[in-house]
């Protein structure tokens, strides 16, 4: 093999580039000034963030949309701004580049009391060893080639954050690179005897099975494995749900999907459908809280297979080394076709809450609410768009719309940063700059992450950005409500003008709203920022978050007296009676 000479910094740069990352989110400090300026000399372009939280937010769903994404702070302060974001990435399983501009290497090796250091010059590292699945200082020239494809290579391979850190006498050390460009990792290949046993056990579950059914996961998306799904849907006919942190991993008008599960809390045929089943087959999901409905999903084993990235779960029969794309191929090329007619099959075009095709029809004097706007927004989503919904009452309304065409549904489901939508949106416009991006934000977790709003105006970003302004934390509330959940009001749409640009609307009724949606969908507005307040009620957000926040209370130890706890067996009551097409999550003992 061939080598040539090149910088740490340059080689690390033109790796990124290779591995299909083309911008990088930053913020400046002194010791990553170097590597900086090789940026600002390369083919990645640098993307200033307002803070390194926002950087590490923007880089996340950058990934989530390109494949890998890439954020560089300096030393400490910097990075340990930015490692909840990283965290998160963690664990949702995205494939983020953290990189750090370190102290020279002279200071690693004395570690006198430098500015931004801890004593120990590895604590830094030693945080982000939790939350990252490899890591690397680039200290040595002999070796900075080959931990820059190690590095790289682990991040795609398990599509998870990783760390490197670039001292700063490094960026510009000359060092032997290879000529040959970085490839993703080749797919591991499963143990051919324990494929075999497995797909011959899966396939004998589902051909006695009178009701089969899919449940397609976050593996799926992250391993790009959208086709091998869809292949197989076409070669068996049997139906798929959702979970929350999967939304629209298929279009959502396929004629087999039947909706969202979330245990209690889904829809009633999509709960009994789901575990009414006898063979239940789930591809690589995480089964957290908010998938589950609080842990309410009843899932018989004994009739369940589960697949992940490198294992499958037949019933209580366990393989190893068997890779979920092997599987799924072997299983398209095997399984028994049936004719869907058979398979009690409700489309979610017929039954999902807030539709494109059920009539909107505006009361222009009407306050907003979020079931009505949920229901407005599934008439004005446009086909490839990117939807955004903050963790919250966002979140669980945004879940409940039927997306159309093409669509990229993405709410941090499982780690649930506050804020993290607003860098977030940041990150969507950059890696998707031809896609209309939408994101719903509310007000407390706006003003966490706000000033990226700034950056998004700074580099013509144009999004539609949906502030729900429901006078503070509602997610909170619905949990329990105290001053705490208050937050100082903002004139929100007035940030616009503070920032340097965009338009923006401030709506409290039906008409204002469908006029600032009428403007916002001409074509001259397509081309900027649109900002739209939305006033609604404190309480105002549906069932399954206030079921939600019930138990979350009970689990928590919150609801002190036996008044309050009777108050909440009241609440929830009430909430059981009020929806038929409904059920709910289980409640803790009220004793408990």
């Amino acid at each position: 093999m061939s080598v040539n000479k090149m910088t740490v910094a340059a080689f690390l740069l033109r790796r990124l580039k290779e591995a299909g990352c083309d911008e990088i989110f930053g913020v400046p400090g002194d010791f990553v000034l170097g590597f900086f300026n090789e940026i600002l000399t390369s083919e990645i372009r640098y993307i200033g963030t307002c803070n390194e939280l926002n950087a590490a937010y923007a880089a996340d769903c950058y990934a989530r949309i390109k494949g890998i994404g890439a954020l560089s702070t300096t030393y400490n302060v910097g990075e340990l701004s930015a490692i909840n974001g990283v965290a998160g990435s963690y664990a949702e399983s995205v494939p983020v580049v953290k990189i750090t501009g370190v102290p020279a290497t002279r200071f690693y090796r004395n570690q006198p009391l430098l500015h931004h250091t801890l004593g120990d010059y590895q604590a830094s590292l030693k945080m982000f060893s939790h939350v990252t699945v490899t890591q690397t200082i680039l200290d040595n020239a002999e070796t900075a080639a080959t931990e820059i494809d190690r590095v790289l290579t682990a991040c795609l391979k398990h599509s998870a954050p990783v760390y490197i850190g670039v001292p700063s006498d490094m960026v510009f050390t000359k060092i032997d690179v290879p000529s040959t460009p970085f490839t993703r990792p080749k797919l591991s290949k499963s143990d051919p005897g324990a494929l075999n046993e497995a797909i011959l056990e899966a396939l004998n579950l589902l051909h006695h099975a009178r009701r089969p059914i899919f449940i397609p996961g976050i593996e799926i998306i992250r391993h790009n494995l959208h086709k091998e799904f869809k292949d197989l849907l076409s070669a068996s006919g049997i139906p798929y749900a959702t979970m929350m942190l999967s939304k629209c991993i298929v279009d959502e008008d396929h004629p087999q999907f039947i909706g969202l599960y979330a245990g209690d809390r889904s829809r009633k045929y999509v709960r009994e459908r789901v575990e009414g089943s006898d063979c239940l087959m789930i591809f690589g999901e995480k089964l957290t809280d908010f998938n589950t409905g609080g842990f309410s999903a009843r899932m018989d084993w004994r009739s369940t297979i589960e697949v992940f990235y490198d294992t499958v779960r037949v019933m209580f029969h366990v393989y190893n080394n068997v890779y979920i794309h092997d599987f799924m191929r072997e299983l398209i090329q095997k399984i028994s076709f049936r004719q869907p007619s058979g398979l009690d099959i409700k489309k979610a075009t017929d039954g999902c809450v807030h539709r494109g095709i059920v009539p909107y029809d505006p009361v222009p004097d009407a306050a907003l609410t979020m079931n009505r706007v949920f229901h407005r927004m599934a008439h004005f989503f446009r086909e490839g768009s990117i939807v955004i919904a903050e963790t919250g009452a966002s979140l669980f309304s945004a879940a409940e719309v039927l997306m159309p065409k093409g669509t990229t549904f993405v709410g941090q489901t499982f780690y649930g940063s506050i804020g993290y939508t607003l860098g977030a949106c940041l990150g969507a416009c950059i890696a998707a700059p031809n896609r209309k991006v939408y994101l719903f934000i509310g007000d407390g977790s706006f003003q966490v992450t706000c000033q990226d709003l700034s950056t998004m105006i700074r580099y013509g970003c144009k999004p539609t950005v949906f502030l729900v302004n429901n006078d503070g934390y509602t997610i909170e509330r619905v949990i329990v409500d105290r001053i705490y959940n208050d937050i100082q009001p903002w004139k929100y749409h007035k940030l616009v003008d503070v920032f340097g640009g965009g338009r923006s609307f401030d709506c409290k009724t039906e008409k204002e709203l469908e006029e600032s949606l009428e403007i916002a969908a001409q074509d001259e507005n397509l081309n900027q920022l649109v900002f739209i307040e939305l006033h609604l009620d404190r309480f105002d957000c549906n069932d399954a978050l206030k079921r939600a926040g019930i138990a979350m209370a009970m689990n928590n130890r919150l609801l002190g007296d036996a008044a309050e706890k009777e108050e909440a067996q009241k609440r929830f009551e009430s909430l059981k009676s009020d929806l038929s097409e409904a059920s709910f999550s289980v409640m803790p003992s009220m004793d408990g």
